[in-house]
């Protein structure tokens, strides 16, 4: 039944799933104009300590009416927002300024669309309606086997042959770099092999006993401790037939991490929300399929109103985690959900399926980053939300200018 269910919501056009007041050419990406983002001049900074404690919620979010209420930031203000850090593997750091061009600085709007009743502090709000993706065919299939699971305990999304999209915070709590970082991994889902490979060291080592070495193989002692090893080899035998058709993960180091100065704040200032997104570039080019970058839509633009987006949740070990669900609000910079979600699962990329205009087919990309539960202000009362990083126009550019290394290939988004 959960298969079946799986298989409506991932190939039935969204278009079917809402009522028939919208049409189908409404949901379809549409390629803009985005502006430029040009590196200006890159620092040295000292290493970081990688001492802080790995921070999965910023204690103080500015609320959708607080976000209306703020003045529209001023080019030099964005230009320091998007500037970056970079830290190596070697545990070496840089500090790159950047010139924002082309931008068109307009007013900031407050696109709030819903209301919503006051929630308890839950990330699985009533019942629990996530998916575990266990089938093979799904597991190892585009969309699901983008998801990646980081050493820090978070979630990514693969997003070129060499890159990770997650959340900022995954790898640094806004003044310093979480530890672990300074060693971070990211695990690329594969199958477990059925034979587990014990089997042919197993039988490596029964030839050597067969061949010779201590003579007393028909003493009880001997016996004794043939007998024990065969009951070991049964046990380990049945735990890996449980094993069987979950997922294991192939690890890769990575070589050098991206977030913007927006988030990484040091000393400072608090870290923004509104910036709480990171690239990884892994040391290693992968093979898999991987998801485009989008430009989020407002919430009118999305079929139904939903979201998709699949992590590691901590409460179901090793199990890649899906869910389907709409967005309750949005500003400028977040969409504000009740998507049922646990820990673990932050980081992961936030996508849409819509229409290509020119290929006349259904696509998905990647329009947010899952940054997991906060406390928000909506209009005076503090509200409990899953919250999402939104790409907009200038983050596709920056996030972009970080793949490619310059702007040339980032005109439109």
């Amino acid at each position: 039944m959960e298969n079946m269910l799986l298989w409506l919501i991932f190939f039935t056009p969204g278009w079917a799933l809402i009522d028939g007041s919208e049409m189908e050419q409404d949901f379809m990406w549409h390629l803009r104009k985005v502006p430029r983002i040009v590196s200006e001049r890159t620092f040295h900074l000292t290493s970081p300590t990688f001492e802080a404690d790995a921070k999965m919620m910023v204690n103080t979010v500015c609320g959708i009416e607080c976000q209306k209420e703020l003045p529209t930031p001023s080019l030099s203000e964005l230009e320091d927002y998007l500037s970056y850090e970079t830290v190596f593997e070697n545990g070496t750091r840089t500090l790159t300024r950047v010139k924002v061009q082309d931008l068109v600085l307009e007013p900031t709007q407050n696109i709030t669309t819903k209301g919503v009743s006051v929630r308890r502090k839950r990330q699985v709000y009533g019942t629990d309606s996530r998916f575990s993706i266990l089938d093979k065919k799904f597991l190892t299939n585009f969309p699901f086997s983008t998801a990646v699971k980081l050493s820090t305990g978070c979630s990514g999304i693969l997003i070129s042959p060499q890159h990770v999209l997650t959340a900022a915070h995954c790898v640094h709590d806004g003044k310093d770099y979480v530890k672990g970082s300074k060693k971070l991994r990211v695990g690329l889902l594969k199958m477990r092999n059925k034979s587990g490979g014990k089997k042919r060291r197993g039988s490596k080592r029964s030839r050597r006993e067969a061949s010779g070495g201590d003579q007393r193989e028909g003493t009880r002692e001997h016996l004794q401790e043939r007998a024990k090893g065969g009951r070991r080899r049964k046990q380990s035998g049945r735990g890996q037939r449980v094993a069987e058709g979950r997922p294991s993960f192939q690890w890769t180091r990575v070589k050098n991490t991206h977030i913007p100065k927006g988030w990484a704040r040091g000393g400072m200032g608090d870290a923004a929300l509104d910036y709480d997104y990171a690239l990884l570039e892994l040391k290693r080019a992968h093979k898999k399929k991987y998801m485009e970058l989008g430009i989020s839509p407002t919430i009118k633009k999305m079929p139904g109103g939903m979201i998709h987006f699949s992590g590691f949740d901590n409460d179901r070990a090793d199990q890649l985690v899906y869910r389907f669900c709409s967005v309750s609000d949005e500003s400028n910079d977040l969409l504000y959900q009740y998507c049922d979600a646990e820990s673990g699962s932050t980081g992961s990329g936030v996508y849409l399926r819509l229409k290509d205009p020119d290929k006349k087919n259904w696509k998905r990309k990647i329009i947010a980053v899952y940054s997991g539960h906060q406390w928000v202000d909506v209009h005076g009362v503090q509200k409990d939300y899953n919250v999402a990083v939104r790409i907009t126009p200038l983050k596709y550019a920056q996030i972009c200018l970080w793949i490619h290394g310059n702007d040339a290939n980032c005109a439109y988004g």
